[in-house]
């Protein structure tokens, strides 16, 4: 009898991935068991309609069950992974600077997250981004002023948690300040605890004070704080619970990006995660990688684990109980408002023009870029960002249908994101603008002042689809015109 109301808290604090674009079997038994939650990814979407219909069939298993995705606007998007993000993200709008505007498409993405049955949005990303080369924060942030960021994230967290989704910050306390991805391996911060505390942590400090309901944390090793990434990390946990007075639920990043599943592996992290006080677990994207089925195996080492540090007295079973409850909080502050803004069919956008409108206002021209006749284009754009995966299509596509039609040749136009991560692709962005001056460069990336980009160019600051349509608008004219 113990241990099954061990296993049955040990579910209680798990965010499961799966594969498909239905429950499988085992998933649909996981959550008669207990199970917290499930994260969506793109591959488990296919249209609003899928997903509204997959969530409902979810909830019906178990009303309080918490449905998360990833929809930040602009670069990462979950909803609009095959089309892009019709809302820009938030480097575009820390450079407008609207706090009515930030709060505005906050609203929007809560209202169609509510409309598809997501409950919690792992958003917003109020990381600092204080070094340029930064390769997987970058458009992601607000901005490299501290100030700036702070005021947006609770701008954002307002505008989100008014439609009813609840808001998580992230990734605490910092991921701005890296020069790798967490994806990929574990960063490394070596900034002083002031530094931190001016810099990295007012925007938490901000989004807690706007009623934030989740903070996500960052698998980054801070050394004047501990020789563990954040994640595991009692320390840097007591920083969050008790300097900043986080009382809501803390989750963890997905624990199968390399920084922890390549490091302490995936079973010991998530033990290791609770023990430090993180709440719910994030188990991550089954679908990332070969050869790692569908979720199902992690979903069961993962609660097994839990299971046996309990009953071996390396996991105080108070602690446990402890996440499990914060995790039931946060799901009927989720069903309350749930019910308090019921939405059932898919959300149109309330402001039309909204997404392209920031999205125009975000856009820097300099120079002539205006391009007639048939453009040649050549695309640079190699970095990847594992956190919003290849959307390369977007800005092609809509170059493709807006660019003149006729057999008179248009000037170069060459696309690149951020140049700074690949010596070859500024090397190639180099020889191209000496070769062709009057090449107009489309950079859609975080600006590092160190690349030149020629004479002609304009700064998207994302790679959503209003942002290549704005781009499209300085390049061909706007539409109609």
């Amino acid at each position: 009898m113990v241990t099954d109301q061990v296993r049955g808290l040990a579910a209680g604090v798990l965010l499961a991935g799966f594969v498909g674009t239905g429950p499988p079997g085992w998933l649909a038994t996981a959550i008669s068991e207990g199970l917290a939650g499930v994260v969506y990814f793109g591959h488990n979407i296919v249209d609003s309609v899928q997903l509204a219909a997959l969530s409902a069939g979810m909830h019906a298993l178990r009303a309080d069950l918490l449905i998360a995705a990833d929809e930040e606007g602009g670069d990462v998007t979950r909803l609009h992974a095959a089309a892009g993000s019709s809302l820009p993200g938030n480097a575009a709008l820390g450079v407008v600077d609207d706090l009515a505007a930030t709060t505005a498409v906050a609203g929007h993405i809560g209202r169609e997250l509510r409309a598809a049955g997501v409950d919690i949005n792992l958003a917003p990303c109020v990381d600092v981004n204080s070094d340029p080369a930064n390769p997987v924060i970058g458009v992601r942030s607000f901005g490299a002023d501290p100030q700036l960021v702070t005021r947006h994230a609770a701008a954002f967290v307002e505008g989100l948690q008014g439609a009813g989704v609840a808001a998580c910050a992230k990734h605490f306390p910092g991921h701005g300040g890296t020069r790798v991805d967490s994806h990929l391996t574990l960063p490394v911060i070596d900034a002083d605890l002031p530094t931190l505390r001016s810099r990295d942590l007012p925007p938490f400090a901000s989004a807690i004070a706007a009623g934030v309901r989740c903070v996500l944390t960052a698998h980054v090793r801070i050394t004047a704080m501990d020789s563990a990434p954040a994640t595991v990390s009692p320390a840097v946990l007591r920083l969050l619970r008790g300097e900043l007075g986080f009382g809501g639920a803390v989750l963890t990043d997905a624990l199968d990006m390399h920084a922890i599943a390549g490091g302490i592996g995936l079973t010991r992290a998530a033990v290791a995660a609770l023990a430090a006080g993180a709440d719910l677990l994030c188990i991550g994207n089954p679908a990332n990688g070969t050869g790692r089925g569908d979720g199902e195996a992690e979903l069961a080492q993962v609660r097994r684990a839990i299971v046996d540090a309990v009953t071996a007295g390396d996991l105080p079973r108070e602690r446990l109980e402890q996440a499990q409850a914060r995790v039931a909080g946060l799901a009927g502050w989720v069903r309350s408002a749930r019910t308090g803004t019921a939405c059932t069919q898919p959300v149109a956008l309330a402001e039309p023009g909204l997404g392209l409108d920031v999205a125009r206002r975000a856009l820097r021209v300099t120079g002539d870029v205006h391009v007639t006749g048939q453009p040649e284009v050549v695309d640079l754009r190699r970095h990847v960002n594992f956190a919003a995966g290849r959307n390369f299509a977007v800005l092609l596509d809509v170059l493709r249908r807006r660019a003149p039609s006729g057999d008179g040749a248009g000037r170069p136009v060459v696309l690149v994101d951020e140049p700074q991560h690949d010596p070859a692709v500024a090397g190639e962005l180099r020889a191209l603008l000496s070769s062709h001056p009057s090449a107009v460069v489309v950079a859609t990336g975080w600006p590092d002042p160190s690349v030149d980009l020629g004479a002609n160019f304009v700064r998207t600051f994302g790679n959503g689809r209003v942002n290549a349509e704005a781009a499209a608008d300085a390049l061909f004219g706007p539409v109609g015109a």
